[in-house]
């Protein structure tokens, strides 16, 4: 048997020795040559291994492996590659946390505190019984048993890119992933103290306040300056994403500071910032693109690196260890995983998705093998059989993910959507918009385009920027045709971030508002989105403004809008509806709009039903139920004068919804109707959003006629 093992060790080393270019003797140590290495890996290693029907994650760990030191020396596992490698480990764990609603876990806070409790208990009973069976003492024992229980959410850009992130499954995995890291990693800090004889009452006087603390001032706190920051600079948008970075690393700090690893400290600043950024918005974007195509990749790479693959053909005991490593981690997963997801209610998918997304052991299980290895707690065969789980976990859960992933997109999404969003009929549910925006001032319309690209993009629509020159006065000059060009490729570069389709308009027209009005009916709009300032110049009153003239003659609807603070910082979403409202054909579109708003800016939707004195009695027959609103939507009556009466209830993060009647075109009152623009002048400082609906009787030529 020793002759067969070092057969094997012989072969392996005349095999990376033979295969091994002459040029690649010595590790390559030039910069440009190092990331043109990475960079390739990054590409081709993703692409070749999807071909054969495996995760591309695990093209870059193999990748890892071969390139690396313990594989034919290619690259070094040196500092730049731990500093970024450590990056895009916390780049992971925020992502996680991003794609992780605070809704979802508060509708799933039982699933994920189930399972976190079962996937960290099971490994650890398991693996404590099995490592002293072969002869590891008590607290070696407990601490690797603790690398079990951890886990690394490896597979998450798997998860990601089917689409299943909000299905109950994969909410209660992200859910129990920071409830079994933090047990995890608390055994390690205990065993470390007991080890060390440090284990006293002091420790636990700290420990157990700090993380309170620190907890509680990353969920409330990282919104709290979020919002002030966006208020303040939310126009730019190199300082949001600079803000939403600086934030992940500031978070993460702190952890270390008390005493936990940085990946929990990123996996909450993740929650914490989720509730800014919506879900569709070019800034949420950014970070996915920046982190899965760039640090999330020198991560799994430098995992690679850290594996050996000669340290199993050393010594046999090596290969026994690993091998019983390797199976309790698997088993130790995948009961909890099957009991929970028996317990919820679950499909063979989604339990095979838990599993698939819990068994990966890499971060927190590197984190506590190395110092237990530094304070000699365990040996060199134990990081041995790390290192061979670590390997063989890393290519099951992205496959297992994969495998089982697509299986559940459907079913379990639709029915997490249904219990834990607001209910939308398909009646309601425009299909495909092809949103009309009228820019002139990109400074300024910031909000007015982020709002028309998470609209369409939620709808895989097309974003329709318009810039229209009057030529009423005269030919227009080449520098105004320069700025239009310029205020165009602008819009064009936000949809293109938002990777949302985009066709730019620009236009000569007699007046601003017929050019509005014919360009909607010549490119097949479904919606026109227009800024609004608050209020009418008696000018306006006197003669009309360019928007009541949109607003009137348009054929299809028209969102008015007005954003004195950027859209990143609501937080309610008051929509005001009346008896007229309840009755009309157009009432169910309202509803799935400000339903669709309010799950994309993660912001609480509030009804507000309005009545006149003459029918309040029948207004408070509960008719709501017409609108088929989810029991969690909150309605409040109000009766008498809308105006003050509402005014009271705005807070500066809020978003008032209301629609706007077909007003009579007469002198001094606007299109928008008076209590819009009554309660606008009111507020100036709280968001509006007023929705018209045109006339059924409407002229298709927008009664502009031949003219």
């Amino acid at each position: 048997m020793t002759e067969l093992w070092a057969t094997l060790q012989n072969g392996w080393q005349w095999l990376t020795e033979s295969l091994t270019p002459s040029v690649f003797s010595d590790p390559v140590t030039d910069p440009v040559a190092v990331f043109l290495i990475i960079m390739a890996i990054m590409l081709v290693a993703p692409l070749l291994f999807e071909r054969i029907r495996l995760p591309g994650i695990v093209g870059l760990i193999l990748a890892g492996v071969i390139i690396g030191p313990n594989g034919f020396g290619v690259l070094e596992r040196d500092s730049t590659i731990v500093l970024l490698g450590t990056v895009g480990l916390l780049f992971l764990m925020f992502m996680a946390g991003l794609e992780t609603s605070l809704d979802d876990l508060k509708f799933n806070a039982d699933k994920a505190a189930i399972f976190g409790v079962a996937t960290f208990a099971v490994p650890m009973v398991l693996g404590t019984v099995a490592m002293m069976g072969l002869g590891y003492s008590f607290l070696a024992a407990i601490l690797v048993a603790s690398c079990f229980a951890s886990h690394t959410l490896l597979a998450l850009p798997v998860a990601t890119k089917l689409g299943i992130m909000r299905v109950p499954a994969v909410t209660a995995t992200l859910g129990a992933t920071l409830i079994t890291n933090i047990f995890a990693l608390l055994v390690l800090a205990v065993v470390v103290r007991a080890h060390q004889g440090d284990l006293d009452l002091g420790f636990w006087l700290f420990l157990i306040p700090a993380l309170t603390i620190y907890t509680i001032a990353t969920l409330w706190g990282v919104p709290v300056v979020g919002r002030w920051f966006f208020r303040r600079f939310g126009h730019d948008e190199g300082a949001e994403f600079t803000f939403v970075v600086a934030t992940l690393f500031v978070v993460s700090y702190a952890a270390e500071l008390i005493e936990i690893e940085p990946i929990i400290g990123a996996f909450l600043a993740g929650i914490a910032i989720t509730q800014l950024i919506p879900q569709l918005s070019p800034l949420m974007n950014r970070i996915q693109f920046i982190g899965n195509t760039l640090f999330i990749p020198f991560f799994l790479i430098s995992v690679g690196m850290l594996v050996d693959p000669l340290v199993l053909l050393g010594d046999p005991q090596s290969l026994l260890v690993a091998g019983v490593m390797v199976l309790v981690a698997i088993v130790a997963k995948l009961v909890p995983a099957w009991g929970s997801g028996k317990l919820f209610g679950f499909d063979k998918s989604s339990i095979m998705v838990m599993f698939g997304l819990s068994v990966a052991q890499a971060a927190s299980t590197l984190a506590a093998i190395t110092v237990a290895y530094q304070i000699e707690l365990v040996d060199q065969l134990t990081v041995n059989g790390t290192i061979a789980m670590i390997l063989v976990t890393c290519i099951a859960s992205p496959w297992v993910t994969a495998r089982w992933g697509p299986n559940i997109k459907m079913g379990a999404t639709k029915q997490n959507q249904s219990k834990s969003q607001p209910a939308t009929t398909g009646k309601g549910s425009p299909a495909r918009y092809r949103i009309l925006v009228p820019v002139a001032n990109p400074n300024t319309e910031d909000n007015l385009l982020q709002l028309a690209l998470i609209l369409a993009k939620t709808s895989g629509g097309t974003l329709l920027p318009l810039h229209v020159l009057d030529d009423s006065q005269g030919p227009i000059s080449p520098e105004k045709k320069v700025q239009q060009d310029q205020l165009l490729a602008t819009a064009e570069r936000a949809a293109n971030a938002a990777v949302t389709p985009v066709e730019p308009i620009g236009r000569v027209d007699g007046s601003i508002d017929r050019g509005i009005v014919r360009v909607a009916q010549e490119r097949n709009a479904s919606l026109v989105i227009c800024g609004w300032k608050g209020y009418s110049t008696y000018q306006e009153n006197f003669f009309g403004s360019v928007l009541d003239s949109v607003v009137r003659r348009a054929t299809i609807p028209v969102l008015v809008t007005r954003f004195p603070q950027p859209i990143e910082t609501i937080q309610r979403i008051l929509l005001v509806i009346s008896d007229a409202d309840i009755t009309s054909s157009t009432i169910q579109q309202t509803l799935s709009l400000a339903q669709t708003l309010a799950t994309e800016f993660k912001a609480t939707l509030i009804l507000i039903r309005t009545a006149s004195d003459s029918i309040w009695r029948s207004a408070n027959k509960g008719d709501e139920s017409v609108l088929n609103l989810s029991p969690d939507v909150p309605v409040q009556r109000i009766q008498g004068n809308l105006v003050p009466k509402v005014s009271r209830m705005l807070e500066i993060n809020d978003l008032l919804v209301m629609t706007a009647g077909n007003q009579p075109e007469r002198f001094g009152v606007s299109a928008l109707g008076v209590a819009p623009e009554a309660i606008a002048r009111a507020n100036v400082d709280t968001s509006m959003m007023i929705i018209h609906y045109p006339t059924p009787f409407k002229s298709q030529d927008g009664g502009y006629g031949n003219g």
